[in-house]
């Protein structure tokens, strides 16, 4: 949920726009984050990512009881000083990760036991995102996200052309913003008609471009417990990702064995022909649907959350 949709919810919201801690701004969203924490008494803060090198040492100070570090992303993928501060701030707080290749990542690359880390999953809007949504031909194959160069959509685009040849008239979609699109674009322009691949920008329109995939490929060469391929499941797309850690756990949660080595065009091609027939791809996408609701909605994973809100704060006596 963003942070309009939070607004709109009635939920108290407190903004404060920090980009870098050697900002101007970081004195006084510190004394304003201060102010609040005192205002409301608050007992438990959960910070995400790089936002814990800000929250924690605040939280600290101020002697809140429980103050949790959420890791969702991995860590090579921020620059040498963030990651310091990063592993620095987790000696001080309870962590919380997104999936079991997560836990196993943060073991390895900090200084956090097992005992300190508690498992969760996201989950999906399966109000949102759903196959009901479609109003569309499923007749495209493609991918939905933030164009990053870690996503490695040129290598989809090399498989898709490939892949092309032997069923014409397939179309591959991309749907995202930058960094990537005019690579990307050039890319498509380089590989020629037989790439046949049409960009659409970022949208808040989601749901309604999955449920106009029949196959949804994330070939990322790094890629945590992903977003992108839940609401792909929960929107029955027949789902296609490489084994980069948090893909494949998501993947072979399901059942679906069709994930492939990263960086390798020929491993993506053979998996994308294997789902040239149509009965197959809606079987596969029928039973990503299923999985997803049953296993990932919203609602399972509140309750999630929930449950390890409040064995933290037993844990500190608050309860």
């Amino acid at each position: 949920m963003g942070f309009e949709e939070l607004k709109r919810a009635g939920i108290p919201l407190l903004y404060l726009p920090v980009s870098s801690l050697k900002s101007g701004s970081v004195l006084s969203a510190a004394i304003r984050l201060w102010r609040d924490i005192r205002k409301h008494s608050i007992r438990l803060i959960p910070a995400y990512d790089t936002t814990a090198v800000f929250v924690v040492p605040i939280t600290k100070a101020l002697r809140v009881p429980a103050v949790l570090s959420s890791t969702l992303g991995y860590r090579e993928l921020l620059d040498p000083r963030t990651r310091r501060q990063a592993r620095l701030t987790e000696r001080f707080v309870d962590a919380v990760v997104n999936g079991e290749a997560m836990r196993r990542y943060i073991i390895e690359d900090g200084h956090i036991s097992n005992e300190q880390i508690d498992l969760y999953y996201k989950g999906v809007d399966t109000t949102q995102f759903h196959p009901e949504r479609s109003v569309l031909n499923r007749a495209l194959r493609g991918a939905v996200c933030v164009l990053r160069p870690e996503k490695a959509l040129d290598l989809l685009q090399e498989a898709f052309a490939s892949a092309r040849l032997l069923r014409p008239g397939m179309e591959l979609l991309l749907v995202g913003g930058r960094p990537e699109l005019p690579r990307l674009v050039a890319n498509a322009e380089r590989l020629g008609p037989q790439n046949d691949c049409k960009f659409v920008p970022a949208t808040s329109l989601v749901a309604n471009f999955l449920c106009a995939l029949d196959i949804f490929v994330l070939p990322s060469r790094s890629e945590a417990f992903s977003n992108a391929l839940l609401e792909a499941m929960a929107c029955g797309c027949c789902v296609i990702g490489s084994r980069a850690r948090g893909a494949s756990e998501l993947i072979a949660k399901e059942g679906n064995r069709l994930h492939f080595q990263p960086g390798d065009p020929d491993d993506l091609v053979k998996k994308l022909t294997a789902f040239i027939q149509e009965s197959l791809r809606r079987a596969f996408g029928a039973r990503a649907t299923e999985f997803a609701r049953t296993n990932f909605s919203i609602e399972i994973t509140a309750r999630r959350m929930a449950s390890i809100y409040e064995s933290i704060l037993r844990l500190k006596a608050i309860l």
